[in-house]
């Protein structure tokens, strides 16, 4: 299966502030942008899936009327990363110990008592399962750069805490509104 992973626009909140799954809206200027960037770069009548979160939801749904995808696929398990009690805190605030214990354990930690990467890496291997199992030779998602990171590592082939050390590690930046295509 063909996958065209785009990451959501950049979102309307104070830089330097942890958001992970907040959910933040992007300005319709950003969508449009993203948009004409976009143009016919994607086939149509392809199916678009999405993460719920407003900053997703602002481009999936143009997107697919834009393509004419039919009804655009909400699915939670596309949802960023929830960091607990750190989300909408500025990163300078958190304390050291807890970063450090993150930066030790970056699978397996929960940082602010929200998820860790593995629990991620769970839901996001349920979703690729279910959705290669429809049967679709291509598909659009709209989500999150650590949504993404784990599609790649679950591209590759690899078992679910594989691809939670795969994201972990090989983090890259991923633009907003950046268009990657991968086959799964």
């Amino acid at each position: 299966m063909l996958l065209h992973l785009i990451r959501h626009p950049q979102p309307i909140i104070d830089k330097g502030l942890c958001y992970g799954s907040s959910d933040l809206a992007v300005a319709e200027e950003e969508c449009r942008k993203v948009l004409d960037q976009l143009g016919s770069r994607l086939p149509p009548h392809v199916p678009v899936y999405s993460s719920p979160l407003q900053r997703c939801v602002f481009l999936a749904e143009p997107l697919a009327a834009s393509l004419n995808a039919g009804p655009v696929h909400y699915d939670p398990r596309l949802m960023e990363m929830h960091f607990g009690t750190w989300e909408q805190r500025p990163w300078g605030d958190l304390p050291r110990a807890e970063i450090d214990a993150w930066a030790s354990d970056v699978v397996g930690y929960r940082p602010g008592n929200g998820e860790n990467v593995l629990n991620v890496a769970q839901r996001v291997d349920a979703f690729s399962a279910d959705l290669l199992q429809r049967g679709q030779s291509q598909a659009i998602v709209v989500c999150h750069a650590g949504t993404i990171r784990l599609l790649q590592a679950r591209a590759l082939g690899l078992a679910v805490t594989k691809m939670a050390e795969h994201a972990a590690v090989n983090a890259h930046a991923i633009a907003f509104g950046e268009l990657l295509t991968l086959q799964l």
